[in-house]
């Protein structure tokens, strides 16, 4: 059978850089095995329920390219794909499991609860659970009478199901990425499995959709290793056969915590050692969604020993996957990182294909663009320098207006007594050039430096400040080439007889 993978969030807020790569590995994993992809709403927990988050959920999964082959929005065959319209199958597993005497009703009011944790507490046992150990003293099915049960479900008292976990048994499987785990069932407890506001919890849930969904493979993350042995035995308990499980490593700060909103205004004002965690943050910031999802694929894997690649695309994502190489150890989120991949991401765009995202991004810069053609030379030139897409507006806008100012720090540094006289005499010689490129202009340039006894820097240092006002920048005689005799000699000559006067 080909691999059916799900991403089951919960919309209780934000979308986690943690579950984003979830949904990225069990999108990836399905692909390159030709299988299925599938997302379920996990929106049972009414009480952490977030207005909106649905939609922010499926609008970061459309914009990162992980369409599910089935979900909310595509439909299927094993729907509904909201948990929240599923509640009668829940309950009634959940009642088979009560007849069966894998679960039971539990009548304990939130006081009885208490009292419990009160009593067993010690420094021994500073969380003591509702377990085998202390189950045949509380008030449910195990310890009343089948008079007294019926009694209590007819007067409506509020209850729970709880799982019968048995005492001395030790659950073992096996996990893909962390080979043989076990757990023993004095670490569980007796899970609720269907709450007092008769919806089913995570645990109940998630095991009978994917059961019924026909699931092969459950990839999720670290924090749910623990809640495995009370999974198993419900598969156990409703006799079917779980599916192959992976749990993926934590994601971490860069200084080791784990990683939080708390705190967290904007990626412009991050606190020391810390990244947020909130993947629109990054969206809003302008990062390539090819970077963000390149950047989250290797927070745990990578693509091989021996093999030193960092850039792919979703399609080499793809083609190259495999669980067997996502690491057990924690990784880090390095914001450094994913600003080196953005750069190289935006490098490796066709440039025609930038065209309209810089064109935007020019005309809300109050950047009027003309022509195409000149434009398309420009981002050639510009986007082996680019960190982000907003960068061609920021710093590429000389290539479109004269500079009104010049960088003081470039102009003390870089303009010398002869400039403007070595300026003007370059002017001489480049309306001379026909054709107008990089490599004539270099050549007048060289021949002139020669001629006047000066290194060529003595020219290039303030012709690049004149036609752009910044002392950085794409090779200048390119820049020059792209700029046009007419509008490099213009600009010289201002810049001649403005920063004379700067410099005084």
């Amino acid at each position: 059978m080909k691999p059916r993978t799900r991403f089951a969030p919960s919309p209780t807020g934000f979308v986690h850089v943690g579950g984003l790569r979830t949904a990225l590995y069990n999108y990836l994993f399905a692909k390159n095995n030709g299988g299925t992809f599938i997302l379920r709403i996990e929106d049972t927990d009414r009480s952490r329920y977030v207005e909106g988050a649905v939609e922010n959920l499926l609008e970061a999964l459309e914009w990162a390219g992980l369409i599910p082959d089935e979900g909310p929005v595509q439909g299927g065959d094993y729907g509904p794909y909201y948990q929240s319209e599923r509640t009668d199958i829940y309950l009634n597993y959940a009642r088979q499991l009560v007849e069966n005497g894998h679960a039971y009703y539990a009548f304990d009011t939130p006081e009885d609860l208490e009292a419990m944790r009160q009593h067993l507490r010690s420094k021994q046992n500073p969380n003591p659970k509702y377990d085998a150990s202390v189950r045949g003293e509380m008030k449910n099915s195990l310890t009343m009478t089948d008079v007294q049960v019926k009694n209590e479900l007819e007067k409506g008292t509020p209850r729970v199901i709880r799982l019968k976990v048995p005492e001395d048994r030790t659950f073992e499987f096996d996990d893909i990425i962390r080979g043989t785990v076990a757990r023993a069932s004095s670490e569980i407890d007796d899970q609720v499995l269907v709450k007092s506001d008769g919806y089913p919890t995570y645990h109940l849930a998630n095991v009978v959709d994917d059961h019924l969904m026909q699931i092969t493979h459950v990839i999720r993350g670290e924090e749910w290793l623990s809640s495995v042995p009370k999974h198993l035995l419900l598969y156990e308990s409703l006799g079917w056969q779980p599916p192959v499980m992976a749990h993926l490593p934590l994601i971490f700060n860069p200084d080791g915590s784990k990683m939080s909103k708390r705190d967290i205004q904007s990626l412009d004002d991050l606190p020391q050692g810390k990244v947020d965690p909130d993947v629109a943050s990054y969206i809003k910031k302008g990062y390539e969604k090819q970077a963000i999802i390149n950047c989250i694929a290797l927070l745990g894997w990578n693509p091989g020993e021996g093999d030193e690649r960092q850039v792919f695309s979703l399609n080499d994502l793809v083609a190259e996957f495999s669980l067997q190489r996502v690491n057990k150890a924690a990784a880090i989120f390095d914001l450094q990182k994913l600003d080196w991949l953005n750069a190289e991401h935006i490098k490796a765009r066709p440039t025609v294909e930038l065209l309209p995202d810089v064109r935007t991004i020019l005309q809300q810069a109050g950047i009027q663009v003309n022509s195409d053609d000149y434009l398309l030379r420009v981002i050639d030139l510009l986007k082996i320098r680019m960190h982000f897409m907003a960068d061609f507006a920021d710093k590429g806008a000389y290539f479109f207006r004269d500079p009104v100012e010049y960088d003081p720090d470039v102009l003390k540094k870089r303009w010398k007594d002869d400039s403007v006289k070595l300026l003007l005499e370059f002017c001489k010689e480049i309306v001379k050039l026909s054709p107008f490129t990089a490599s004539a202009i270099e050549s007048a340039l060289r021949e002139l430096a020669e001629c006047e006894q000066v290194g060529g820097g003595r020219i290039i240092h303030p012709v690049r400040l004149a036609v752009s006002g910044t002392g950085v920048g794409p090779g200048l005689f390119e820049m020059l080439e792209v700029l046009g005799a007419d509008t490099v000699v213009r600009r010289i000559k201002t810049a001649c007889e403005k920063i004379p006067a700067l410099k005084q």
